[in-house]
């Protein structure tokens, strides 16, 4: 079994920026994949961004490209999501999710990942 904890969530105006950390324990000694989801209210969760555990490859939504980072540490088993010039639209619970078993195909969608965090809130202001 493999825990994931957010942290980072909070409220900022317009145009701020707001780090996201998730840190995994537990099994991880198979972790392929990590990344970054959304779900704002009254819709469903959205991709915001993947990456590869083996080789940095990275993969984002694309209303967030240009804006968002996402980067990983390994020594720690932490994931990172950097989020710039933020818009009232990205209002929403992050969640950070995990992919414990190989794939070969970017993992940008939600049934590629086995384990999730719980959510942190995110609230931009305008």
């Amino acid at each position: 079994q493999v825990q994931l904890v957010e942290s980072g969530g909070g409220l900022v105006q317009t145009g701020d920026s707001l780090r996201l950390s998730c840190s995994a324990s537990g099994r991880t000694d198979s972790l392929y994949a990590m990344g970054w989801f959304r779900q704002p209210p009254g819709k469903e969760r959205e991709f915001v961004a993947g990456v590869f555990w083996s080789d940095g490859n990275a993969y984002y939504g694309d209303s967030v490209k240009g804006r968002f980072t996402i980067s990983g540490d390994n020594a720690k088993n932490t994931v990172s999501l950097q989020m710039n010039n933020l818009k009232p639209e990205d209002t929403a619970v992050y969640y950070c999710a995990l992919r414990s078993t190989p794939m070969y195909h970017p993992p940008t969608y939600a049934d590629a990942y086995d384990y999730w965090g719980q959510g942190t809130q995110v609230t931009i202001s305008s």
